[in-house]
């Protein structure tokens, strides 16, 4: 999607002149835009992203920062719509191949909740990739080390083998604004990157310490790990899954297991618990619908009892 970012651009500044010039938009609804637009960029900034290399994850993801702010209903709808023309405006002037924020959905009831799989759907994706294939047995060591830990793409990309301690099912990742963490590794995942790593240290001309590689010996990169999560997924009817979505139900697994919510915060790298806490509100929408669907006296229409 991200085509060039010359560092002495301004492109919020070009953006925000477009709307009142062309545009000939308000100047109160201008500086609206520039207070919603000016927060991303402080986030971006804030995560050593840059603002206009955001991807449709990342754009989630910020929001899920914000949901903690109790925004109104309408002050999300503008924020959608600044997001979606300011990155209108950059695919427009060739900046960027793809609007990331052209299907967003502003968040509904105060929250914007994530989606993630459940157990069931999480177990089927693991055993799509074909195992008997180096690309499928990588392609398997990283599902099940996404969902085992809880990491972004982007640290799956710079794993090093430094980083990974298998004897000790401990695994050390630096996150988003350079900040380290420790996540345990379940066993299931230590073995099937251990049985990974056995097929790729045989390839003796591959020099660098990344642990996950393509068939060349390059890193991997963000953008293959999204096509296979998006093919496997597809390839067992879900709709919608990206590497974000594994992270999350990473998450609301631990959580509806009783997890403490500290805990989860510190193995997702959260800097703020506000964060961590959405999915308190996914497993708690989750225990209504199955009380609803399933108790007999949920809804308003059973019969009154007669109490004599």
């Amino acid at each position: 999607m991200f085509i060039n970012s010359p560092k002495n651009r301004d492109y919020l500044c070009e953006y925000l002149s477009f709307l009142q010039v062309e545009k000939g938009l308000a100047k109160n609804s201008v500086e609206s835009y520039e207070r919603d637009l000016q927060k991303l960029k402080i986030w971006a900034e804030k995560n050593n992203f840059d603002l206009i290399a955001l991807t449709r994850n990342d754009l989630r993801e910020w929001l899920i920062d914000l949901s903690g702010e109790n925004l109104s209903e309408n002050s999300k709808r503008r924020l959608i719509s600044a997001l979606r023309g300011f990155y209108k405006f950059l695919q427009f002037d060739g900046h960027i191949k793809k609007n990331p924020a052209e299907d967003l959905v502003a968040p509904q009831k105060g929250l914007y909740l994530p989606k993630f799989l459940n157990r069931t759907e999480i177990e089927n994706l693991l055993v799509v990739p074909d195992v008997s294939t180096e690309l499928g047995l990588r392609n398997r060591a990283i599902l099940e080390l996404m969902y085992a830990c809880g990491l972004r793409v982007s640290e799956v990309c710079v794993l090093q083998y430094k980083d990974i301690d298998l004897d000790a099912g401990i695994l050390t990742c630096k996150g988003k604004g350079n900040k380290t963490r420790r996540v345990p590794v379940g066993k299931s995942a230590i073995e099937w990157v251990k049985s990974y790593l056995a097929v790729r240290r045989k390839k003796e001309n591959i020099e660098i310490n990344n642990i996950f590689v393509t068939f060349l010996g390059s890193p991997i990169n963000r953008q293959t790990i999204f096509l296979f999560i998006k093919e496997y997924a597809k390839k067992i009817g879900l709709q919608e899954v990206s590497p974000h979505t594994i992270r999350h139900s990473f998450a609301t697994h631990l959580v509806q297991n009783s997890a403490d919510i500290r805990s989860v915060q510190q193995m997702l790298g959260h800097a703020d618990i506000s964060t961590t806490q959405i999915y308190t509100h996914i497993t708690d929408a989750h225990l209504r619908r199955t009380y609803e669907k399933f108790h007999p006296r949920a809804h308003s229409d059973s019969k009154k009892i007669e109490i004599e």
